[in-house]
Protein backbone atom coordinates (compact mmCIF):
# COMPACT_ATOMS: atom_id res chain seq x y z
CA UNK A 1 0.00 0.00 0.00
CA UNK A 2 3.15 2.47 0.52
CA UNK A 3 3.93 1.85 -2.63
CA UNK A 4 1.22 2.62 -4.68
CA UNK A 5 0.79 5.91 -2.29
CA UNK A 6 4.53 6.68 -3.71
CA UNK A 7 3.11 6.09 -7.44
CA UNK A 8 0.20 7.59 -7.13
CA UNK A 9 1.84 11.27 -5.39
CA UNK A 10 4.90 11.00 -7.88
CA UNK A 11 2.96 10.79 -10.97
CA UNK A 12 0.55 12.89 -10.41
CA UNK A 13 2.14 15.68 -9.12
CA UNK A 14 5.19 15.53 -12.27
CA UNK A 15 5.03 17.46 -15.38
CA UNK A 16 5.14 15.07 -18.06
CA UNK A 17 5.54 15.90 -22.02
CA UNK A 18 2.41 13.37 -22.35
CA UNK A 19 -0.11 15.83 -22.64
CA UNK A 20 1.95 18.34 -25.22
CA UNK A 21 1.26 17.29 -28.41
CA UNK A 22 4.11 18.31 -30.75
CA UNK A 23 3.49 18.50 -35.06
CA UNK A 24 6.53 17.58 -37.44
CA UNK A 25 6.49 18.97 -40.84
CA UNK A 26 5.06 15.93 -42.44
CA UNK A 27 1.79 16.79 -40.75
CA UNK A 28 2.17 13.75 -37.68
CA UNK A 29 1.87 14.69 -34.01
CA UNK A 30 4.02 13.11 -31.42
CA UNK A 31 2.13 12.71 -28.21
CA UNK A 32 4.69 11.51 -26.04
CA UNK A 33 8.48 10.82 -26.08
CA UNK A 34 10.00 9.49 -23.07
CA UNK A 35 13.71 7.10 -22.67
CA UNK A 36 14.89 4.44 -20.09
CA UNK A 37 18.54 4.10 -19.53
CA UNK A 38 20.23 1.76 -17.77
CA UNK A 39 23.13 -1.10 -18.00
CA UNK A 40 23.06 -4.19 -20.03
CA UNK A 41 24.52 -7.42 -18.92
CA UNK A 42 27.35 -6.94 -21.11
CA UNK A 43 28.75 -3.76 -19.63
CA UNK A 44 27.38 -1.66 -22.50
CA UNK A 45 24.58 0.78 -21.94
CA UNK A 46 20.72 0.23 -22.97
CA UNK A 47 18.51 2.62 -24.13
CA UNK A 48 15.03 2.84 -24.65
CA UNK A 49 12.28 4.75 -26.20
CA UNK A 50 8.89 5.12 -26.73
CA UNK A 51 7.30 7.23 -29.49
CA UNK A 52 3.54 7.77 -29.64
CA UNK A 53 2.88 9.40 -33.36
CA UNK A 54 -0.57 10.81 -34.50
CA UNK A 55 -1.74 11.45 -37.85
CA UNK A 56 -4.53 14.61 -37.21
CA UNK A 57 -6.24 13.75 -40.99
CA UNK A 58 -8.57 11.64 -42.31
CA UNK A 59 -6.00 9.75 -45.23
CA UNK A 60 -3.48 7.39 -44.49
CA UNK A 61 -0.14 8.85 -44.17
CA UNK A 62 2.55 7.28 -45.97
CA UNK A 63 5.60 9.81 -45.82
CA UNK A 64 7.57 10.84 -48.64
CA UNK A 65 8.75 7.99 -50.39
CA UNK A 66 11.22 6.47 -47.52
CA UNK A 67 8.52 5.56 -44.82
CA UNK A 68 5.76 7.07 -43.12
CA UNK A 69 8.61 7.54 -39.53
CA UNK A 70 12.08 7.68 -39.79
CA UNK A 71 14.05 7.86 -37.09
CA UNK A 72 17.91 9.13 -36.57
CA UNK A 73 20.02 6.64 -33.72
CA UNK A 74 23.46 8.38 -32.45
CA UNK A 75 26.47 7.83 -32.97
CA UNK A 76 28.01 4.44 -31.91
CA UNK A 77 24.76 2.61 -31.52
CA UNK A 78 24.53 -0.94 -32.08
CA UNK A 79 21.75 -3.89 -31.69
CA UNK A 80 19.23 -1.95 -32.74
CA UNK A 81 15.18 -3.47 -31.76
CA UNK A 82 12.07 -2.75 -33.12
CA UNK A 83 9.94 -4.46 -30.60
CA UNK A 84 6.19 -3.90 -32.95
CA UNK A 85 7.52 -6.26 -35.47
CA UNK A 86 4.39 -5.40 -37.95
CA UNK A 87 5.66 -1.59 -37.76
CA UNK A 88 7.92 -2.83 -41.24
CA UNK A 89 11.28 -1.00 -39.43
CA UNK A 90 13.99 -1.26 -42.11
CA UNK A 91 17.44 -0.32 -40.71
CA UNK A 92 19.61 2.69 -43.00
CA UNK A 93 22.76 4.44 -42.59
CA UNK A 94 21.12 6.72 -40.30
CA UNK A 95 18.85 4.57 -37.69
CA UNK A 96 15.98 3.36 -39.20
CA UNK A 97 12.40 4.39 -41.25
CA UNK A 98 9.40 2.20 -40.40
CA UNK A 99 7.21 1.45 -43.40
CA UNK A 100 3.14 0.96 -41.78
CA UNK A 101 1.26 3.61 -42.72
CA UNK A 102 -0.05 5.76 -40.25
CA UNK A 103 -3.91 5.81 -40.51
CA UNK A 104 -6.02 8.89 -40.84
CA UNK A 105 -7.51 9.79 -37.25
CA UNK A 106 -5.07 6.88 -35.94
CA UNK A 107 -1.98 6.64 -34.07
CA UNK A 108 1.19 4.57 -34.12
CA UNK A 109 3.02 3.66 -30.74
CA UNK A 110 6.94 3.55 -31.73
CA UNK A 111 9.39 1.00 -29.04
CA UNK A 112 12.71 0.75 -30.28
CA UNK A 113 16.03 -0.37 -28.28
CA UNK A 114 19.40 -0.06 -29.26
CA UNK A 115 22.88 -0.39 -26.91
CA UNK A 116 25.56 2.29 -26.78
CA UNK A 117 29.11 1.19 -25.64
CA UNK A 118 30.31 2.46 -22.23
CA UNK A 119 31.57 5.78 -21.42
CA UNK A 120 30.39 7.12 -24.93
CA UNK A 121 27.97 10.37 -24.36
CA UNK A 122 24.81 9.50 -25.92
CA UNK A 123 23.07 12.33 -28.58
CA UNK A 124 20.82 12.33 -30.80
CA UNK A 125 18.16 15.01 -32.65
CA UNK A 126 14.52 15.08 -33.28
CA UNK A 127 12.75 16.17 -36.44
CA UNK A 128 10.00 17.54 -34.23
CA UNK A 129 9.63 19.87 -31.05
CA UNK A 130 8.43 18.65 -27.59
CA UNK A 131 7.65 20.77 -24.42
CA UNK A 132 8.98 18.32 -22.48
CA UNK A 133 11.46 15.24 -22.65
CA UNK A 134 11.42 12.74 -19.72
CA UNK A 135 14.84 10.55 -19.48
CA UNK A 136 14.19 7.77 -16.64
CA UNK A 137 16.84 6.05 -14.69
CA UNK A 138 16.25 3.15 -12.52
CA UNK A 139 16.71 3.43 -8.70
CA UNK A 140 20.11 1.94 -8.09
CA UNK A 141 21.33 2.12 -11.68
CA UNK A 142 23.54 4.96 -12.25
CA UNK A 143 22.57 8.69 -13.58
CA UNK A 144 23.16 10.79 -16.46
CA UNK A 145 23.98 14.39 -16.79
CA UNK A 146 22.84 17.07 -20.00
CA UNK A 147 25.52 18.32 -21.98
CA UNK A 148 25.27 21.39 -23.13
CA UNK A 149 21.32 21.96 -21.68
CA UNK A 150 20.00 22.52 -18.18
CA UNK A 151 17.58 19.95 -17.06
CA UNK A 152 15.59 19.49 -13.87
CA UNK A 153 17.09 18.14 -10.65
CA UNK A 154 16.35 14.46 -10.63
CA UNK A 155 13.12 13.15 -9.27
CA UNK A 156 12.47 9.89 -7.87
CA UNK A 157 8.82 7.96 -8.82
CA UNK A 158 7.40 4.73 -8.45
CA UNK A 159 5.63 3.08 -11.33
CA UNK A 160 4.28 -0.50 -11.04
CA UNK A 161 6.20 -0.83 -8.07
CA UNK A 162 9.39 0.18 -9.49
CA UNK A 163 11.57 3.23 -8.76
CA UNK A 164 13.02 5.24 -11.38
CA UNK A 165 14.88 8.58 -11.31
CA UNK A 166 13.33 10.93 -13.87
CA UNK A 167 14.91 13.75 -15.74
CA UNK A 168 13.21 16.24 -17.63
CA UNK A 169 14.50 18.60 -20.34
CA UNK A 170 12.07 21.12 -21.55
CA UNK A 171 11.58 23.07 -24.79
CA UNK A 172 13.16 20.67 -27.05
CA UNK A 173 13.51 22.50 -29.87
CA UNK A 174 13.66 20.52 -34.01
CA UNK A 175 17.24 19.19 -34.94
CA UNK A 176 18.81 20.59 -31.58
CA UNK A 177 21.22 18.07 -30.40
CA UNK A 178 20.16 16.33 -26.87
CA UNK A 179 23.23 14.95 -25.07
CA UNK A 180 23.66 13.19 -21.64
CA UNK A 181 26.80 11.06 -20.23
CA UNK A 182 25.21 7.87 -17.77
CA UNK A 183 27.81 7.24 -15.09
CA UNK A 184 26.76 4.04 -13.82
CA UNK A 185 28.64 4.23 -10.82
CA UNK A 186 26.88 7.40 -9.72
CA UNK A 187 23.67 7.88 -8.10
CA UNK A 188 21.27 11.01 -8.33
CA UNK A 189 20.35 13.33 -5.40
CA UNK A 190 17.11 14.81 -5.64
CA UNK A 191 16.83 18.77 -5.30
CA UNK A 192 13.60 19.32 -4.85
CA UNK A 193 13.12 22.05 -2.45
CA UNK A 194 9.54 21.49 -0.91
CA UNK A 195 7.47 24.84 -0.49
CA UNK A 196 3.92 25.51 0.73
CA UNK A 197 0.66 27.17 -1.22
CA UNK A 198 -1.22 29.57 0.06
CA UNK A 199 -4.33 29.43 -2.37
CA UNK A 200 -6.32 31.33 0.02
CA UNK A 201 -4.84 34.30 -0.60
CA UNK A 202 -5.65 33.44 -4.25
CA UNK A 203 -8.13 31.08 -4.84
CA UNK A 204 -8.73 31.64 -8.60
CA UNK A 205 -5.07 30.90 -9.41
CA UNK A 206 -5.01 27.20 -7.63
CA UNK A 207 -5.79 24.45 -9.80
CA UNK A 208 -8.26 21.45 -8.82
CA UNK A 209 -4.92 19.69 -7.33
CA UNK A 210 -4.27 22.69 -4.81
CA UNK A 211 -8.02 23.08 -3.44
CA UNK A 212 -8.62 19.20 -3.54
CA UNK A 213 -5.29 18.24 -2.17
CA UNK A 214 -5.79 15.18 0.30
CA UNK A 215 -3.16 16.02 2.97
CA UNK A 216 -0.48 13.42 1.55
CA UNK A 217 0.75 15.51 -1.19
CA UNK A 218 4.08 17.20 -0.96
CA UNK A 219 3.63 20.60 -0.94
CA UNK A 220 6.78 20.81 -2.99
CA UNK A 221 4.97 18.66 -5.61
CA UNK A 222 1.77 20.70 -5.83
CA UNK A 223 4.34 23.68 -6.05
CA UNK A 224 6.15 21.77 -9.22
CA UNK A 225 2.48 20.96 -10.57
CA UNK A 226 1.07 24.76 -10.41
CA UNK A 227 4.43 26.14 -12.10
CA UNK A 228 4.40 23.43 -14.87
CA UNK A 229 2.58 24.08 -18.22
CA UNK A 230 -0.05 20.89 -17.54
CA UNK A 231 -1.54 22.19 -14.53
CA UNK A 232 -5.14 22.58 -16.29
CA UNK A 233 -4.61 18.81 -16.70
CA UNK A 234 -6.53 16.72 -14.50
CA UNK A 235 -3.59 14.87 -13.08
CA UNK A 236 -5.19 11.94 -12.07
CA UNK A 237 -5.87 11.56 -15.71
CA UNK A 238 -2.39 11.55 -16.61
CA UNK A 239 -1.52 9.55 -13.74
CA UNK A 240 -3.53 6.59 -15.40
CA UNK A 241 -2.60 7.02 -18.96
CA UNK A 242 1.29 8.00 -18.39
CA UNK A 243 1.31 4.41 -15.96
CA UNK A 244 -0.23 2.91 -19.20
CA UNK A 245 2.25 3.97 -20.90
CA UNK A 246 5.16 2.97 -19.24
CA UNK A 247 3.93 -0.47 -18.49
CA UNK A 248 3.23 -0.86 -22.50
CA UNK A 249 7.03 -0.04 -23.24
CA UNK A 250 8.07 -2.53 -20.47
CA UNK A 251 5.49 -4.74 -22.13
CA UNK A 252 6.85 -4.70 -25.40
CA UNK A 253 10.64 -5.49 -24.80
CA UNK A 254 9.66 -8.08 -22.36
CA UNK A 255 7.32 -9.63 -25.24
CA UNK A 256 9.83 -9.27 -27.52
CA UNK A 257 12.46 -10.97 -25.63
CA UNK A 258 9.82 -13.76 -24.22
CA UNK A 259 9.22 -14.19 -27.72
CA UNK A 260 12.91 -14.80 -28.88
CA UNK A 261 12.85 -17.40 -26.53
CA UNK A 262 10.19 -19.39 -27.59
CA UNK A 263 11.59 -19.17 -31.08
CA UNK A 264 14.90 -20.46 -30.25
CA UNK A 265 12.93 -23.32 -28.84
CA UNK A 266 10.90 -24.28 -31.49
CA UNK A 267 7.99 -23.66 -29.86
CA UNK A 268 4.90 -22.45 -31.67
CA UNK A 269 3.30 -18.93 -29.59
CA UNK A 270 0.72 -18.19 -32.50
CA UNK A 271 -2.00 -18.31 -30.27
CA UNK A 272 -0.43 -16.61 -27.42
CA UNK A 273 0.84 -14.01 -29.50
CA UNK A 274 -2.27 -13.41 -31.02
CA UNK A 275 -3.80 -12.89 -27.04
CA UNK A 276 -1.06 -10.17 -26.35
CA UNK A 277 -1.55 -8.06 -29.16
CA UNK A 278 -5.28 -7.96 -28.63
CA UNK A 279 -4.55 -6.98 -25.38
CA UNK A 280 -2.18 -4.10 -26.43
CA UNK A 281 -5.03 -2.68 -29.12
CA UNK A 282 -7.72 -2.94 -25.63
CA UNK A 283 -5.14 -0.84 -23.41
CA UNK A 284 -4.71 1.40 -26.47
CA UNK A 285 -8.65 2.23 -27.09
CA UNK A 286 -9.19 2.41 -23.69
CA UNK A 287 -6.63 4.91 -23.04
CA UNK A 288 -8.08 6.71 -25.99
CA UNK A 289 -11.65 6.80 -24.58
CA UNK A 290 -10.49 8.50 -21.17
CA UNK A 291 -8.48 11.16 -23.14
CA UNK A 292 -11.89 11.33 -24.93
CA UNK A 293 -13.87 11.71 -21.36
CA UNK A 294 -11.32 14.22 -20.71
CA UNK A 295 -11.67 16.52 -23.04
CA UNK A 296 -15.73 16.43 -23.38
CA UNK A 297 -15.94 16.80 -19.52
CA UNK A 298 -13.79 20.23 -19.85
CA UNK A 299 -16.33 21.49 -22.82
CA UNK A 300 -19.18 20.65 -19.91
CA UNK A 301 -20.36 18.34 -22.61
CA UNK A 302 -21.16 15.73 -19.32
CA UNK A 303 -22.07 16.25 -15.82
CA UNK A 304 -19.24 16.11 -12.99
CA UNK A 305 -21.32 12.69 -11.85
CA UNK A 306 -21.46 11.01 -15.43
CA UNK A 307 -17.71 12.07 -15.66
CA UNK A 308 -16.90 10.22 -12.53
CA UNK A 309 -18.97 6.82 -12.98
CA UNK A 310 -17.48 6.62 -16.48
CA UNK A 311 -13.68 8.04 -15.56
CA UNK A 312 -13.44 5.04 -12.82
CA UNK A 313 -14.87 2.38 -14.99
CA UNK A 314 -12.30 3.08 -17.20
CA UNK A 315 -10.04 2.60 -14.62
CA UNK A 316 -11.31 -0.47 -13.91
CA UNK A 317 -11.17 -1.92 -17.14
CA UNK A 318 -7.33 -0.73 -17.85
CA UNK A 319 -6.26 -2.45 -14.37
CA UNK A 320 -8.18 -5.93 -15.82
CA UNK A 321 -6.21 -5.46 -18.96
CA UNK A 322 -2.79 -4.63 -17.17
CA UNK A 323 -3.11 -7.23 -15.03
CA UNK A 324 -3.95 -9.90 -18.33
CA UNK A 325 -0.42 -8.61 -19.50
CA UNK A 326 1.37 -9.22 -16.78
CA UNK A 327 1.00 -12.47 -17.42
CA UNK A 328 2.97 -12.47 -20.86
CA UNK A 329 5.78 -10.43 -19.07
CA UNK A 330 6.44 -11.80 -15.62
Amino acid sequence: MKKLCVLLVSIMLFPFGLASASVQADGLKVDMHYVVVEPDGNGSVLVKHMVSYTNPGEKEYQGNGNGSISVTLPKGAINLQVQDESLGAKPNAAGFSVSKPVPGKGSIVLPYTYQMPAGIPIAFSLDYPLEIMQVLVPDGKGSIEFIGAESSSPQQIDIDGRSFWMYSLEHVDPGKEIKFAYAKDQQPASGEDPATIDSSKNPSTASDVTRKAPDFHNPGHIRLWEQSALKKFNPHVLLVVLGMILFSGISYYSYFRWKNRIEDAKFGADEEEAAFKQLLARQNAIMDKIMELEDTYAQGKVSEEEYSVKLDAYKEHLVQVKMNLRQFVE
